[in-house]
Formats: structure tokens, sequence, C-alpha cells
């Protein structure tokens, strides 16, 4: 990891803010899809890729709180191009909906941002009775994804631009399991942690962008997958530690990264220039960094997809 505020290679570090990452860059022709685009990073998102001239597409669960971020950004920026569409990441059938009602408007797809997550619940199932943060932080995606990727194939091949596949992991990708994917015990509820349980999903997140980047790249196709760590952020995904969540916002501010500044990363992998053909990495601070030695498993991120592709295939 970056010391913070030491600039890296890149020129930024951990006190760049979104807005600074993508400063001068020109997204007018781009689209993009976000998820969870109606709070926290994701908002921060859309703000700037539209600032940028970016079509964002805010990808979210409750309409109406889209709407009212829309309403905001548009406040700030008159010209901005978002539009706001339904989708739980939670429900295979809503991820299905969102994937068809998209690829049937016709609208190209240049940048997809797989970025909403849940961290720490109680034990839960999803509506496929997988376990939530499995289910919602990695194979939620991971569908997502394959649903998307012709529509990303076909607008990289008729528009001659890189597209970008961009997953939000995190730094707690390290404290997954000692396995890293229990793939016989995804629903094991008796052995279930809940910090494990977002380590795991988290370490999902890395393995599908790198196994998604070998893939395309065998391929030739002319698009980027990479995954990254926003940064240690006091956002509501803590909700359901309210203890902890009050202590981290009562002294975050000291030394965690505000919204803006968890933003960043996100922006420069999806936008920069610097990162044009670079896939399979693992980015922090707006820098490459550096990923576990199960994030880098190749034989486990084979074995990922295999196991997502049975989990999400059409019953």
């Amino acid at each position: 990891m970056w010391i913070f505020g030491r600039k890296g290679e890149s020129g930024f570090s951990a006190c760049s803010t979104a807005e600074e990452v993508a400063r001068g860059i020109d997204g007018s022709g781009l689209t993009a899809v976000v998820t969870g685009a109606s709070s926290g990073i994701g908002t921060e998102t859309t703000r700037v890729l539209a600032m940028c001239g970016v079509h964002v597409i805010m990808a979210v669960r409750n309409v109406d709180s889209g709407r009212k971020v829309k309403e905001t950004i548009v406040k700030e920026i008159p010209d901005a191009k978002i539009d706001v569409m339904e989708l739980d990441l939670g429900s295979f059938a809503s991820i299905r909906k969102f994937a068809s009602e998209y690829n049937s408007s016709g609208c190209p797809l240049n940048i997809l941002i797989n970025n909403a997550g849940v961290m720490a619940p109680p034990f839960m199932l999803s509506q496929e009775n997988i376990e939530l943060q499995f289910a919602t932080n990695h194979l939620g995606h991971f569908l997502l994804t394959n649903l998307l990727l012709d529509n990303m194939k076909k607008t990289a091949c008729e528009s001659h631009k890189e597209g970008r596949i961009v997953n939000l992991s995190s730094e707690g990708h390290r404290y997954a399991y000692r396995e890293g994917v229990r793939f016989d015990k995804i629903n094991d509820s008796s052995s279930y942690y809940s910090i494990f349980a977002y380590g795991q999903s988290k370490l999902a997140n890395i393995l599908h962008a790198n196994e998604l980047a070998r893939r395309l790249k065998e391929e030739g196709v002319a698009i980027t997958a990479n995954s990254l760590h926003p940064g240690a952020i006091a956002t509501n995904l803590l909700r359901h530690h309210g203890f902890i969540e009050g202590a981290v916002n009562w002294v975050g501010k000291y030394f965690l990264k505000n919204i803006p500044q968890g933003a960043a990363t996100t922006c420069y992998v999806a936008l920069h220039p610097q990162v044009k053909g670079v896939s399979g990495e693992y980015f922090a601070d707006s820098n490459i960094g550096k990923a576990s030695a199960l994030a880098k498993d190749a034989e486990l991120a084979k074995k990922l997809w295999d196991f997502s592709l049975k989990l999400t295939e059409p019953k």
C-alpha cells in the first residue's frame, strides 16, 4: 500500500480525489453502467463520470433514491446525461430483467463499474437461497457482467474504443476464510463469520476480474477487466454494526478517506489514459497495488468461474 499522501507512479496518491484523477479527460461518446450508484462511492463516481461527459446509467435497487441523486447531479451539471434503472443484485431475476431491457434498448456499453455491495450482515440468504454477501457482491456482478458482455464486445468493435470492466473489491479480501472460497460451505450458517464471508466475496471480485481479463485477452477482445480497493472509507456499508459505525464516523475524519477520495481509484481505472491496455490488475490509491497470494491464484480463479457459472445458470 502507498503511504497516505505520497504519490505513486501514476502521479496520484491516496489523497487524490475523483475529480482530480479525471481532470481534463473527455468521456463524451462513452456510456457507463454503475451499480449501487445511489449512495457513497457510486454516487460520486456517477457525478464525476457525468462531469467528464460520460452517459451514465445508474443501476440501483431503490429507483426513487436514484432519481433524487440524479436530480442533485443535474442541478450541478446541467448537461449531465444520466438515466436510472432498477437493479437488485440479490435477485437473479432482477439482474436478467435489467440486462434484457438494457440490451434491448440499443444503448452501447463502454464501461461497467461493479460497485454495489453489502458488508458483514448477519447470516442471510438471497432470493436464490445463496449466502447474501457471496450472492450480492460476487455472483450478482458475475451474472450481470456475463449478460452485458456481448453488448460491450459489440460496442468496443464498432466504436474502436477500449471497453473497461471495473470490480470494486477491498483490502478485506486478505481476511477471507483460510481456503479462500468455501465452495462446499457457501451456505453453511453454522460456520459463518460475517467478516470472513465479506473477505471471501471481495476475494471473489478480484479472482473474477483476473479470470475475465485472461479470457478477454485470449479472445483478442479490446476490453480490460481490473479490480480495486477504494480505500478505508466511512460509508453506509457498516450499517449492520451500529457501534462500529458510530466509532468509525467519530474518529474517521482523522484517518479515513472521504468519499471523493474513495471514488478516485474507480474513476482512474475506468477513465484514465494511463490505464489503457492494462488488464487483470489490482489497484489501490490510483496506482497498481499488490493483492494477496490467493487473489493471484489462477487455478482458484478458474474454479470460481466454473462454480459461479453453475450457480447462475437458469434453472
